[in-house]
């Protein structure tokens, strides 16, 4: 539930993607970072804000935490699922680079 609504939000920067002006572990950051900074409203939210510490100092730093062993394995789910899908659209420039349509 939680990975969709992020892969829902990552897949609107996909073009940003695959041309490398931005990470899917940037993406996560600041998903989170919208979630967490407003009222839950719906399930997501209300687990988001139950399960994972977000602080952030003033040069811009973060961490991410789960408070339970729960959390932990969201924020790990995220993290791995942020990694796979730069591995995916790696591949993907590299087809394209491949093929010709960048030099």
């Amino acid at each position: 539930m939680i990975l969709a609504e992020f892969s829902k939000y990552i897949q609107q920067y996909n073009q940003d993607l695959i041309m490398h002006k931005i990470t899917p572990l940037e993406l996560l950051h600041q998903w989170l970072y919208s979630v967490l900074n407003k009222n839950p409203k719906d399930n997501i939210g209300k687990i988001v804000h139950r399960e994972i510490l977000y602080c952030q100092n003033p040069e811009g730093d973060y961490i991410i935490i789960g408070k339970s062993d729960s959390g932990r394995k969201l924020v790990t789910a995220l993290i791995n699922f942020a990694k796979s899908y730069e591995n995916y659209n790696h591949a993907k420039w590299m087809e394209m680079v491949e093929r010709g349509f960048y030099t």
